[in-house]
């Protein structure tokens, strides 16, 4: 099995799990509650993961954060990828 190290030690497991949080709330200060860290928290991690992405990832429009299509596709691939590893977390 091999993996690219160098790629995965540019993003933290916290920001993939932010991003996830913030695409399901499609709000930053619900967000930061269920993930409990502050509202800035949450928006230092968005501008980590825009820069690591180079996409915008949400828009806000009417009060909500909107995904870009990137963001769709991303969330599309982490959020099975995140239950396995949850998984593998609550079965170790």
């Amino acid at each position: 099995m091999s993996l690219d190290e160098d790629l995965l030690l540019g993003v933290d497991l916290n920001l993939l799990l932010t991003f996830l949080v913030v695409f399901r709330e499609r709000n930053v200060s619900v967000a930061a509650r269920h993930l409990r860290v502050t509202q800035p928290a949450v928006s230092g991690s968005l501008v980590k993961l825009r820069r690591f992405f180079d996409d915008p990832l949400f828009l806000r429009l009417d009060r909500k954060m909107q995904p870009t299509p990137k963001a769709q596709e991303i969330a599309q691939t982490l959020l099975p990828a995140m239950r396995q590893i949850e998984s593998v977390i609550r079965h170790a």
